[in-house]
């Protein structure tokens, strides 16, 4: 079984992001860039499984400028064994994402495809829904535990009443969450070996998918800033303050 597995470039969590000086973007210029946390994670997953033997070829695939070679380079160096970039410049929003990776879903014919429950920089969860929804096929999102039996696999999920476990047959999407694995440590050798491993670049251009803009960004602002805290000498004003406050 071949397993594709999507991962995006983001700003690496440990960077603290600054707005630019319009509002209209964060800065990303000079910044650290990292693998999208939960994308690695669904690397990590399908290694895991051509490790135990259950497939047979891992493929990882990102859609981004040329710089994002260096995050598949990444997951190459961790034991991915084919790369391929869609190319381009422009902002890719998930539903053109979903589709361009349906493009290469058809040309790869995988038995699964992984993604991360969500990217890091924009937090939408949509691409893998879209991408089940496009490819028709069944889908299990927010898992935090993975077993493959066959034609079949039991995804643990994360859901707002707790645990739900979920069966589904392949070819099928999966979207994981963070408590699924720990991805591993990539060593120096890896690394200069993942240098001569394929790694194919499509121009996002050539796949045919013109689609308007269906999000516009309206500006970027930072948090506001907390305020000091408030003593209270009884616990009947603690309340009070909460119900002025509309907490409780």
């Amino acid at each position: 079984m071949k397993v594709l597995v999507g991962i995006k470039r983001v700003i690496d969590y440990n960077v603290r992001v600054q707005i630019n000086r319009e509002g209209t973007d964060v800065i990303k210029e000079g910044v650290k860039m990292s693998i999208n946390p939960f994308d690695e994670i669904a690397v990590e997953a399908a290694l895991r499984m051509k490790e135990a033997g259950q497939a047979t070829e891992v493929v990882v695939v990102s859609i981004g400028p040329g710089a994002a070679q260096q995050q598949l380079r990444t997951a190459l160096a961790m034991g991915a064994d084919r790369a391929t970039l869609l190319e381009t410049d422009d902002e890719v929003q998930p539903l053109a994402a979903a589709r361009a990776l349906m493009n290469l879903v058809e040309k790869e014919q995988p038995g699964l495809v992984l993604l991360g429950k969500q990217a890091i920089d924009d937090d939408a969860n949509q691409v893998g829904q879209m991408m089940a929804a496009l490819w028709d096929k069944p889908q299990a999102t927010f898992v935090s535990g993975l077993e493959l039996d066959g034609g079949r696999i039991r995804a643990v999920r994360e859901v707002d009443a707790g645990l739900e476990t979920v069966e589904i047959t392949l070819p099928a999407v999966v979207t994981v969450d963070l408590r699924l694995n720990e991805p591993r440590f990539v060593k120096m050798p890896d690394i200069m070996k993942a240098k001569r491993k394929p790694l194919e670049t499509i121009a996002f251009s050539e796949l045919g998918i013109e689609m308007p803009p269906r999000l516009e960004s309206l500006g970027c602002e930072p948090p506001p800033s907390r305020s000091g805290g408030v003593k209270v000498d009884s616990v009947d004003a603690l309340v009070a303050t909460l119900k002025d406050k509309g907490v409780l």
